[in-house]
């Protein structure tokens, strides 16, 4: 386990005045604790259901047979009812007379913007549910969306499930390899990509990687392509079609059908930097409960709200906090195309300004990257006090960065909602009710009613306050995931069976993350198991050491890993990216570290880097930069967002060994 010594004192109260209009709250706990089936029951009836469930809830846990094999797991939610999401998330709004009131303002990077409201949504995913149904797309079959941030993007993912169709969204930087994988894997029927897209002022071709994804596939029937760029792109006939002659001239009316509670939504893939990615299977009933319910009480959803999660919608948190939550809730929301700094680097606050941003939601990344660029102070001349409430998400976030949020987009009065969560879990597990929860910078706080996680040793046993250990959840949720695409097996495998046999359900789900709970009950997130630092027997937490390096006014971000070394056994390496106050001096750093968390923890190798490299969910790529340092072979890096910061790296090792030598 890993050995937790960072501590942080600073907390925040709920305001008075947010929790006096709160949707949820203190009491919620003590109910959702006495009777979880039944909390998760009053959650789902949230929803529109066309027929209701029968049984709340069945579980079978990994049970070990007389052949000594673990059985697969098996959770169902609201079984025997049935639902449309689409309904939900577009059709129940405007029957409720609220069709005028928009769902979606579009920004793109170049400055095109589109404002979409409920009936046109509704209009827009009937046309495009008609559209799949004439490509002979039906329920069950799998759709492969390859599509940056774009208001087809939405429509799609909801006409799939609208017809009981199961969508893949696909990061539109992903390489054709990524996207042929996901073809292969789910063996789709339909791949729906673009021309090109806009990308930090050029407009990006993405057809040709499209074609080269879907070579060759013969369960491949169509590629459907929105016009983005107006390029002239490589088309096969017969194969592929455009959006607009399929889509746009489809028939506006459409019925919506429901379909089980258990019947799969869709597929999402793990980012595959430590193996093959893992298509994991979310379905419609309990997934859509936890997303909707967990949504309007942690962000505290108003309906006057507009709502920006800036996540890509191919990642998870998209699904749930920009397509599904939200939507399901009757909010508006912003989603833009493009870069942070395109044109330049003030476009987040422009866009807040220009909607009337009310939730900010984004990743500790994009927060760390405002500190460089701007400073202690944010530049003159946007106007955010619409904003009201903040969040995070992506990985754990350093307190100096969460404080440096608060205080410059939050007024130094709103809350921050620090969300834990993964593509496994559905939606969030661990997160504070902003109209009920004391706030703690860095961590995310304590479970979201209904959800029992805890933090234990290797035998399954909590570990005392101060300790770290294993990060689990004890019970089923709703919006779990129901295995893995394909491979059963594997779900048993990663998730259910390290602890297969413990606790009052049989087993625990295991998060693969690190953590320790402080003397209240909050949860510190340490970083992925596999993120540790070993010196000399002592297992540190990168996240920990990367909070005190950006502490410093001199770091804007750090990235920290073990390496090889030939006295300790491995080292810590710190890759520091330059702050607001300029360059580290790598003696300080080490001063600081020493200081915060204790003499073992002072990194031997502090390397400057003009930029880390980062997953497409905002997560550093650590053993990537362990791999750089040693000179190893890289592992799979498809999952980058910025592919371009690999060769910054490299060079800023260069120059830090040749440094080290002389």
């Amino acid at each position: 386990m890993t050995e937790a010594r960072l501590n942080e004192h600073r907390s925040f109260p709920a305001p008075a005045a947010f929790a006096a209009q709160a949707n949820v709250g203190p009491e919620i706990y003590a109910e959702a604790e006495k009777d979880p089936v039944a909390f998760w029951e009053r959650a789902a009836s949230r929803l529109d259901w066309a027929e209701p469930w029968h049984t709340a809830h069945t579980w079978s846990p990994p049970v070990r047979g007389d052949d000594g094999e673990l059985s697969v797991p098996a959770a169902e939610w609201f079984v025997g009812g049935r639902l449309n999401v689409a309904y939900n998330c577009v059709d129940r709004h405007v029957e409720a007379g609220r069709g005028d009131k928009v769902a979606l303002f579009f920004e793109g990077e170049p400055g095109d913007r589109v404002a979409v409201t409920y009936a046109d949504l509704q209009r827009r995913v009937s046309q495009a549910a008609n559209g799949l149904l004439s490509l002979g797309i039906g329920p069950g079959d799998r759709v492969v969306v390859y599509l940056p941030v774009l208001i087809e993007t939405v429509v799609i993912a909801l006409a799939c499930a609208r017809i009981g169709a199961v969508h893949s969204l696909v990061f539109g930087g992903f390489s054709a390899d990524a996207v042929r994988f996901r073809l292969e894997d789910t063996r789709a029927k339909l791949l729906v990509t673009t021309d090109g897209q806009h990308r930090r002022g050029s407009a990006v071709e993405v057809k040709s990687a499209a074609d080269e994804a879907a070579h060759d596939l013969p369960h491949l029937e169509h590629v459907l392509v929105v016009r983005r760029t107006g390029q002239d792109v490589p088309w096969t006939e017969g194969r592929d079609v455009w959006w607009h002659d399929v889509v746009d001239a489809a028939p506006a009316e459409h019925d919506p059908e429901p379909f089980d509670a258990e019947h799969p939504l869709f597929i999402i893939y793990t980012s595959g930097t430590t193996g093959k990615p893992k298509g994991l299977v979310h379905t419609s009933g309990g997934y859509l409960a936890h997303a909707s319910w967990a949504h309007w009480a942690h962000f505290d959803a108003k309906p006057d709200d507009v709502h920006w999660c800036t996540a890509d919608l191919a990642w998870v948190t998209a699904h749930t906090y920009e397509i599904y939550g939200p939507l399901s809730n009757g909010l508006t929301q912003v989603i833009y195309e493009g870069t942070p700094d395109t044109p330049h680097r003030e476009r987040h606050l422009e866009i807040i300004e220009r909607y009337g941003v009310t939730v900010y939601y984004t990743a500790p990344t994009l927060i760390r990257t405002f500190m460089t660029w701007f400073g202690d102070a944010l530049p003159e001349g946007h106007d955010l006090s619409t904003i009201r409430l903040l969040g995070t998400v992506g990985e754990a976030i350093n307190p100096e960065a969460w404080v440096w949020f608060r205080r410059n987009f939050g007024r130094d009065e709103t809350p921050v909602v620090d969300t834990w969560w993964q593509s496994e879990t559905g939606a969030a597990m661990i997160v504070p009710l902003p109209g009920v929860t004391t706030l703690k910078p860095g961590s995310a706080t304590v479970a979201l009613p209904g959800i029992d996680m805890a933090v234990v040793d290797d035998a399954g046993d909590p570990v005392a306050p101060g300790r770290s250990g294993t990060l689990v959840a004890r019970r089923p949720w709703p919006g779990m995931a129901r295995t893995v695409w394909g491979d059963p097996e594997r779900y048993r495998d990663s998730y259910w069976a390290p602890f297969a046999g413990r606790g009052e359900h049989g087993a625990y789900y295991v998060a693969g993350d690190g953590a320790t709970v402080d003397a209240d009950g909050y949860v510190w997130i340490l970083g992925r198991l596999d993120d540790v630092v070993n010196v000399s027997g002592h297992r540190l937490s990168t996240i920990e050491i990367e909070s005190s390096l950006v502490a410093h006014p001199a770091v804007g971000e750090a990235g920290v890993t073990g390496v090889a070394d030939p006295l300790t056994g491995q080292a810590v390496a710190a890759f520091v990216v330059d702050g607001s106050a300029g360059a580290a001096d790598p003696d300080a750093l080490r001063r600081q570290v020493a200081h915060d968390i204790g003499p073992i923890a002072k990194p031997k190798h502090v390397v400057r880097v003009p930029e880390l490299p980062k997953t497409r969910s905002g997560k550093i790529l650590r053993r990537l930069l362990a791999q750089l340092w040693q000179g190893d072979t890289l592992g799979d890096t498809t999952s980058l967002q910025n592919p371009w910061a690999v060769d910054g790296v490299r060079e800023a090792v260069r120059r830090a060994r040749e440094k080290e030598t002389t």
